[in-house]
């Protein structure tokens, strides 16, 4: 029953920060899939007869990768496979079953917030067995082996039915089709008060959440509007489809811009949240404020406590490089551990396991903690509505007075997406070259203070990253940071993350693209962007 099939190398196998992600024809080439898959397997040791988690967001060829997934998982020797009731997991979801079941990992199909469809995008990721995605020494080793597999085995069987809950036999290995909803919001419900935010809804507070025709739409309809009890329709975009309905799943004030209109209409929902592809990032607006995911994760971990599975405090926190330091003065005056990390979540992971950190966030729209090893867009959301309900105060009012306490970080993120990729390269080889001499210049009134290549030494397993993205530093707080993203899948994308500390609250109330404008333009004269990328500006701001 188990056939081995000979096979070619693709070279172009190299896993991002989160996966292998490429257009679905890229993934429809001959074995491409089956390759990878194979490497994954190849790559690890130990996992004859355990348990493997297997479930995707529900986009184009999504349900084709799985029957192969699993049909390769019985020819490799594991014992069983957990897979999500129609093909689906969120990602948070795939991490939170991994860890409650003890499996030895996962495979997690999505390319996150990017676009599905026949000629969109596709991704396939390994997650390890604390839940967490893959640490580079596992990627780099499946890269290397997919540099020279010859062959792939896969059982020779029939499809499963993924549709129906229950267990079925492959080639000698169990397949479970689970419920890919009830674990999960069994979880949320053990770590947030659903009482008082059932109470908050009840008094006639409205709520809009844009699942974006993605992988959240179940888990929000079971949550908010079930158990929660918000209305019918409070949900919005509910059906995860393989092309998203026609939406880019990416939560930000460019593709979720009808929420956010609708939230700051007169009339509009008080509260209004979305989430993206995979339900791993989260946006949050309320009332006259739209939260940035940096203040996102400073103002959950200054009122964790409200929530009882965080009653007793958190550890410590955790932020990607780019991410804004408006966590570490949350951190500083709570006396809590603060780590810089590179972009990835999977820098995390060590810290978490180690009872390091309780909360972490990412930049890009990403926030969790310790309830599992993936960022979690419902729970961030679900966080929200639990500080509004313990405060009795709106999103405005929280935000405003969290700035009062702590100072405001204003913060934005430019993209400029599918940039030419040498063009990219030669930009960032070009910052490299001038770093040792930006220190001491001026710029307008903005003087250099450093200038580096941020590097990161894990202080768990002393793993060190290096190249993780440029940094510039100005006297009194403010910096640039540029680095190319590893989530695209055509081109480069050039993101450029632009901060300025402001301690007086007179001066809360400026327009952030006004209060970050000169630093914006000395992003442009010392990286020359115009002029190598040939952009006249970016093509996301967030």
């Amino acid at each position: 029953m188990i056939r081995t099939v000979p096979t070619a190398p693709y070279k172009d196998q190299k896993p991002g920060t989160s996966g292998l992600r490429k257009k679905v024809p890229v993934f429809a080439q001959e074995n491409y899939a089956e390759n990878f898959i194979q490497s994954i397997f190849d790559s690890l040791e130990g996992f004859e007869g355990k348990t493997l988690v297997i479930g995707g967001d529900g986009r184009y060829y999504n349900r084709e990768v799985i029957q192969k997934a699993l049909k390769m998982a019985a020819a490799a020797g594991f014992g069983k496979v957990m897979v999500g009731q129609g093909g689906i997991l969120s990602t948070p979801a795939a991490s939170n079953i991994i860890r409650k079941y003890g499996a030895f990992g996962g495979i997690i199909l999505s390319a996150s917030h990017n676009p599905g469809g026949p000629n969109e995008d596709f991704g396939i990721k390994y997650n390890i067995g604390n839940g967490g995605p893959a640490p580079e020494k596992i990627t780099e080793a499946i890269f290397e082996r997919s540099k020279i597999i010859s062959e792939y085995k896969i059982a020779d069987a029939p499809d499963i039915d993924l549709d129906t809950q229950g267990s079925c036999d492959l080639a000698g290995m169990t397949v479970e089709v689970v419920d890919p909803v009830a674990d999960y919001a069994q979880l949320m419900e053990s770590l947030f008060d659903f009482d008082a935010i059932r109470n908050l809804i009840s008094g006639g507070f409205r709520i809009a959440m844009d699942s974006m025709g993605a992988v959240t739409g179940p888990y929000a309809k079971e949550i908010i509007e079930k158990r929660l009890g918000a209305p019918a329709g409070s949900v919005r975009n509910a059906t995860p489809l393989p092309d998203f309905g026609g939406h880019h799943p990416d939560p930000n004030l460019v593709h979720a811009k009808e929420l956010y209109d609708d939230v700051m209409s007169a009339d509009g929902p008080e509260f209004g949240a979305a989430s993206d592809g995979d339900g791993d990032r989260n946006m949050v607006v309320g009332k006259d404020m739209f939260v940035t995911p940096s203040d996102s994760l400073a103002i959950i971990a200054a009122n964790a406590k409200c929530a009882p599975g965080y009653a007793k405090g958190i550890a410590g926190i955790a932020r990607s490089m780019p991410t804004s330091a408006a966590a570490d003065r949350v951190a500083e005056k709570l006396g809590l551990g603060m780590y810089e990390t590179p972009t990835g979540w999977k820098y995390f992971g060590n810290l978490m396991d180690a009872g390091k950190v309780t909360v972490c966030g990412e930049e890009s729209f990403g926030t969790g903690s310790d309830h599992v090893r993936e960022k979690d867009g419902l729970w961030a959301i679900l966080f929200w509505l639990n500080i509004i309900a313990a405060r009795k105060e709106g999103v405005a009012e929280i935000v405003r007075k969290h700035w009062a306490e702590y100072g405001r970080n204003y913060y934005s993120r430019h993209d400029y997406e599918e940039v030419d990729t040498d063009a990219a390269n030669g930009l960032m080889d070009a910052l490299r070259s001038k770093l040792s001499s930006l220190p001491g210049q001026s710029f307008g009134d903005l003087k250099v203070e450093a200038a580096d290549d941020f590097s990161y030494t894990d202080p768990i397993d002393g793993s060190v990253s290096t190249r993780q993205g440029i940094r510039i530093l100005f006297q009194g707080g403010s910096r640039v940071v540029f680095r190319l993203s590893g989530t695209g899948t055509s081109g480069a994308t050039l993101r450029i993350y632009v901060e300025r500390y402001e301690p007086d609250a007179s001066r809360h109330g400026i327009e952030t693209q006004a209060a970050l404008s000169d630093l914006i333009a000395v992003a442009d004269e010392i990286a020359e962007i115009k002029t190598r990328t040939g952009r006249t500006g970016p093509t996301v701001i967030t």
